[in-house]
């Protein structure tokens, strides 16, 4: 699988969707394997080509990546590529639409790594299919956005 993705309806507006997932520090309360990031060099949020460190964790595994924004359109698109050990090993997105008293957001990652290091990488991480493993995560994560987006709007 290259790529997986899912969608989740929010009765809250694009806007305030956008802002909760650029605010790459709180990740944590949302993912459940990203702890959260913090912004590299002058960057202090969701910009083109600005930089982050991401921290990860899957059991006693943890590991930190560094990130680049490749997209930033407020209540449109957020976008960012994956950096581990030099190589870029994915990109993930989140597209937000209008929709009757709110906005769908989709959450898609792709994976970029080369063939052999997604085999080595499962199996050092522990992971039989990464494409599964992360779309269970995708639909945590936006599981628990909606549950805060829509409690801060009620």
């Amino acid at each position: 699988m290259t790529h997986v993705q899912d969608s989740v309806t929010i009765t809250a507006d694009p806007l305030t969707v956008y802002a909760m997932l650029t605010d790459i520090t709180r990740m944590g309360e949302w993912s459940p394997e990203n702890c959260g990031g913090r912004w590299l060099g002058q960057a202090a949020g969701p910009a083109a080509d600005a930089r982050f460190v991401g921290r990860n964790r899957k059991g006693r595994l943890r590991w930190s990546t560094v990130c680049t924004v490749a997209a930033a359109d407020p209540g449109h698109v957020f976008a960012f590529t994956v950096k581990a050990l030099g190589l870029t090993v994915s990109q993930w997105s989140y597209v937000f639409e209008d929709a009757e008293g709110g906005c769908v957001v989709t959450e898609r990652w792709t994976d970029r790594r080369p063939a052999a290091a997604r085999s080595l990488g499962d199996l050092v991480m522990g992971v039989r299919d990464r494409g599964e493993h992360n779309l269970a995560g995708i639909r945590t994560t936006l599981a628990n956005v909606k549950l805060t987006a829509e409690s801060v709007s009620a």
